[in-house]
């Protein structure tokens, strides 16, 4: 698992971005709640403080010792929680070892035990001391205590002490934690949706560029059209000139193979026309001459249609209809072989089915494959074409005689015919299988239906 998400990381640009982008604002945001918490721990507590210190001003100002050397108050603290037995709030005088001489009526029976380092008398008079203890129920106190000496009895200490319950600021600081962990946990939650959203917005120009390219390799476009951000236009202003480039080459083939095909057909032609003139004579050299020229302008004729699929076969493909081709390409075949009365049977899913490739191509697989399947058949071929998925597959079928299984592989390859009567040079069902190939699709052979071969086309 953890495998297959580094590589999702290392892969994807918009992973990488999310979890970037996530992890820094997840310890920000965490980083913020501590010093939030901490901070309003620290102020919650200082107010805390401030409140008790008021209470021990005033028990200060309040205390004085009578002519018998006793502890008293001048007057009775204010807050009514002083009176309320275990209210939470309380305060005691301590002399030496004498703990709780005198103490608030909320104390009830107990009192306010504080380290010996507390009321030592080492403090200087007046200094305060702040300290934690267990108090009534055993609950946490915070403890605020002062060390005075009175001016008409400087060589005694006495130690007031103001103690209250630390449950209502816990109680404070845990209700602030909750809130603001809730309220970070919406922040992370917002933010989060704000970086998808940035995320998908900002690397919208790269879909818009990959169905740019699958429209280029479709072949509906030539060159990668569309708006794009000034980061990304110079690499498609690039890649448009290496595409024009392509284009300029490939012109340049198409005139040169188109150049080497006229020179060369040319000597042919009169090579030809001569054989043909002296055919008469009974000289089996023009017979010979002839059948050689033919022969060398089928095989020329074929290097040239390979070097020009070849050239193009890297190059974005246009659209050519498929029914108009095989129309045309039946009404030849019923031309050429119309002294056998051929029946041939179109069957199309769709009128706008499309091979993704040149038009001479398809002209020369399809022409290659009815010309074969029109010389064996008896009297019908069909022809059927359907789209699966993404793949274009024409299936011809012919009621010859067909094929045995092991001849299916031997008959695809170049120079072999099966029969040797039939005329032909063995070479059509071999530029077919190179073009399919060219155009990564698939030629298949198969008992047909009709009781011949069954050609299977997939591209």
């Amino acid at each position: 698992m953890s495998k297959r998400i580094l590589s999702t990381l290392r892969l994807s640009l918009r992973a990488r971005l999310l979890a970037g982008t996530l992890l820094g604002m997840c310890l920000a945001l965490i980083i913020a709640g501590f010093v939030l918490t901490n901070s309003f721990s620290r102020f919650a507590t200082k107010q805390f403080q401030s409140s008790m210190q008021i209470h021990l001003d005033r028990l200060t100002a309040n205390f004085e010792v009578d002519q018998q050397g006793r502890p008293v108050l001048t007057s009775p603290m204010s807050d009514p929680r002083f009176t309320q037995p275990l209210s939470g709030l309380y305060w005691q005088i301590n002399h030496g070892n004498q703990i709780g001489l005198i103490r608030s009526r909320s104390l009830w029976e107990d009192v306010i035990q504080v380290p010996k380092d507390a009321y030592t008398g080492s403090m200087e008079s007046g200094s305060l001391h702040i300290h934690t203890t267990k108090g009534p129920d055993n609950t946490r106190l915070m403890v605020l205590e002062r060390n005075i000496r009175l001016e008409e009895h400087p060589d005694q200490v006495w130690q007031l002490i103001i103690a209250s319950g630390t449950k209502e600021l816990e109680h404070s600081i845990d209700e602030w934690t909750h809130r603001l962990v809730f309220f970070l946990s919406i922040l992370f939650l917002t933010l989060s949706l704000a970086a998808l959203a940035q995320v998908i917005i900002g690397l919208a120009p790269l879909r818009t560029l990959q169905k740019a390219l699958g429209k280029l390799h479709a072949g509906p476009l030539r060159r990668l059209e569309g708006n794009f951000p000034q980061e990304v236009q110079p690499l498609i202003d690039d890649f448009n000139q290496v595409l024009d480039h392509s284009v300029q080459v490939v012109e340049r083939a198409r005139a040169q193979t188109g150049d080497l095909a006229h020179s060369l057909k040319t000597p042919l032609a009169v090579l030809n026309n001569a054989a043909s003139q002296s055919h008469n004579s009974g000289d089996d050299l023009p017979r010979l001459v002839k059948e050689q020229v033919s022969m060398m302008q089928r095989h020329i004729d074929w290097r040239l249609q390979r070097a020009r699929t070849a050239a193009t076969s890297g190059m974005p493909a246009s659209e050519t209809l498929v029914r108009p081709h095989l129309e045309q390409l039946i009404r030849v075949m019923q031309r050429v072989h119309a002294d056998r009365e051929l029946t041939f049977r179109l069957q199309c899913q769709s009128d706008d089915l499309t091979f993704r490739g040149e038009s001479q191509d398809l002209q020369e697989i399809l022409g290659n494959l009815l010309d074969n399947a029109s010389k064996w058949a008896k009297s019908t071929i069909d022809v059927s074409t359907s789209r699966q998925g993404s793949e274009l597959v024409i299936t011809i079928d012919d009621d010859g005689p067909g094929l045995v299984q092991e001849q299916y592989d031997r008959v695809l390859q170049r120079g072999i015919r099966i029969d040797e009567k039939t005329p032909g040079t063995g070479l059509g069902l071999a530029i077919v299988q190179e073009l399919v190939d060219l155009y990564n699709g698939q030629l298949s052979l198969a008992a047909s239906p009709l009781g011949g071969l069954r050609v299977i086309l997939t591209l």
